[in-house]
């Protein structure tokens, strides 16, 4: 299962990769800037409803616009960007709650000692929020790792090893699926998914070393 290895880890990577920097700047905007009024309220509705959408809805959306619209076809690439708009809802949400925890005098402290908005983010909120978001970016990878139905329909399912991004891939818990419904093979099932047990706990235990070395080098400048 050497290539359902490697394909599970580029979908997390990739995914990762779009969702951060998306999620992080989405939820910092609601939490730090954006007023109170109609407009907030409505993006925090439509964020909650997202958050309860079906899996499989995104994988039919997914497949129309990146494996169709957008020709990416079968591969590891339509199925990150389809992980990521159905992880997106979540990542924002928590991240949000986590930096509005933040005690107000955090900020008033750093502005009266002459800090920007920008400056105060930077060096005050994101490393005092750092847990709520380690938390978020775990429970995504988690998600993202155990995902089966969205990524049905848009990653194609290649047991291959994959060349690039733009080539089709099996993910572990698709790999687990195929082996007890379509092949029956339980017991090859179930030493799979013992592997894949294992790598959500690894990668999670990454996932917390970087966040506090971030924190740390965060709360050193």
């Amino acid at each position: 299962i050497s290539s359902v290895i490697v394909s599970t880890l580029w979908l997390i990577l990739l995914t990762l990769a779009f969702l951060l920097p998306l999620g992080l700047g989405a939820s910092i905007y609601l939490s730090e800037y954006a007023r109170e009024g109609r407009i907030l309220r409505a993006i925090r509705f439509s964020i909650e409803n997202l958050a309860g959408v079906p899996s499989i809805v995104f994988g039919v959306f997914g497949f129309a616009l990146f494996v169709i619209a957008l020709n990416f076809n079968f591969s590891i690439l339509s199925g990150a960007l389809t992980l990521t708009c159905l992880l997106l809802p979540t990542f924002i949400r928590t991240c949000e709650e986590a930096m509005r925890s933040i005690p107000a005098s955090y900020r008033e402290a750093a502005f009266s000692l002459g800090a920007t908005k920008f400056q105060a983010i930077r060096h005050i909120i994101l490393p005092s929020a750092m847990p709520g978001i380690l938390t978020a970016v775990i429970l995504c990878i988690g998600r993202a790792i155990e995902e089966t139905a969205c990524l049905y329909v848009t990653i194609g399912g290649s047991a291959a090893m994959p060349k690039s991004i733009l080539d089709s891939g099996r993910p572990l818990a698709l790999h687990v699926f195929y082996l007890a419904m379509e092949t029956r093979a339980i017991d090859k099932a179930m030493t799979t998914a013992l592997v894949l047990v294992a790598l959500i706990m690894i990668i999670n235990g990454i996932t917390v070393f970087l966040a506090e070395r971030f924190r740390r080098m965060l709360g050193g400048m």
